[in-house]
């Protein structure tokens, strides 16, 4: 499917600790006039998926009208990224399905009560999330889950898929964070790949044990080993961003990897891999991906790594 990803505006009602949107990006949004123009003029581009996303976009007055409106023009699925607070509510899982929400993807940055708590910067927010996805679940929606991978969670990504499958969440997004905009000088939250993907193995296994389906999205294909297999990205499809500053395709996305580096020439991945973020070799330079391809690194770091990263 075509996919349209509409990002209404950056405004939320948590502050995680990680996040890329800034204090001044919180104040801008698209106009309901705007989103509208926008829907229609991908239906007319052959757009059939659409993905309504923030900020946090359940706290829009508009999102059920524009679900609504999206269902009107034709789009088959019709998804909305959010934290889940709330659907916390039972009514508003119901009245987001009959708006025509038929896909939910729901970010909970870590399973672990205190440590969301603290992340998210909103103290008793960790039962409205749970709350929301047993809500989900117990709907029988179609959802997906979004786990961070930094430096203080990625250790207990494994223990988030068990803790989930208890829940009866069968699908995880695993998202390695990014160094952009309100993050970018946060570099304790970015460990190293070849730190994480050790946990990422054990996250996998014990998702398959689990009947799950986990998925990577941003770590290179040549250091997942023996789960390549798990390795997504979105951006293979044709996927249309638009943000209330500019309109663009998901590759060229700033928290998408789309930098290829000399070790990734001749890598049997090269064609369907879009290789590693510009934020993260900033910081760690290409020499894990040239050690993984026998080779020596071609590049540096232009920013200094904060060794042991933020536990």
């Amino acid at each position: 499917m075509a996919l349209l990803d509409v990002i209404l505006g950056y405004d939320c009602n948590l502050w995680c600790d990680y996040c890329t949107i800034t204090a001044e990006m919180r104040r801008r949004a698209l106009p309901t006039a705007k989103v509208l123009a926008e829907l229609r003029r991908g239906r007319a581009l052959g757009y059939d998926a659409v993905s309504f996303t923030g900020g946090e976009p359940t706290i829009r007055k508009d999102l059920l009208g524009l679900v609504r409106k999206a269902r009107e023009l034709g789009y088959e699925d019709r998804k909305v990224q959010s934290n889940g607070l709330v659907y916390a509510q039972p009514p508003n899982v119901e009245r987001a399905v009959e708006a025509g929400v038929n896909r939910f993807h729901v970010s909970i940055h870590t399973h672990d009560r205190e440590h969301y708590d603290r992340l998210v910067r909103a103290a008793g927010s960790w039962p409205l999330m749970a709350a929301g996805l047993d809500n989900l679940v117990a709907r029988g929606v179609r959802l997906t889950v979004d786990v961070i991978m930094k430096s203080d969670t990625y250790e207990k990504v494994p223990d988030a898929i068990d803790w989930l499958a208890a829940r009866g969440v069968c699908n995880v997004h695993l998202w390695f964070v990014s160094l952009t905009d309100g993050n970018r000088d946060n570099l304790a939250s970015l460990p190293k790949m070849t730190d994480v993907v050790p946990f990422m193995h054990e996250a996998f296994e014990r998702g398959r044990a689990h009947g799950m389906a986990v998925r990577s999205l941003h770590v290179p294909r040549c250091l997942l080993g023996r789960d390549v297999d798990r390795a997504w990205d979105p951006g293979a499809q044709r996927v249309m961003v638009v943000t209330p500053e500019a309109t663009f395709e998901l590759k060229d996305s700033k928290i998408t990897p789309n930098t290829h580096v000399p070790a990734c020439e001749g890598c049997q991945y090269r064609e369907v891999c879009p290789g590693v973020r510009p934020d993260y070799l900033e910081v760690y330079g290409d020499g894990e991906i040239a050690a993984a391809r026998g080779q020596r690194p071609a590049t540096a770091p232009s920013r200094l790594p904060v060794v042991g990263g933020a536990r």
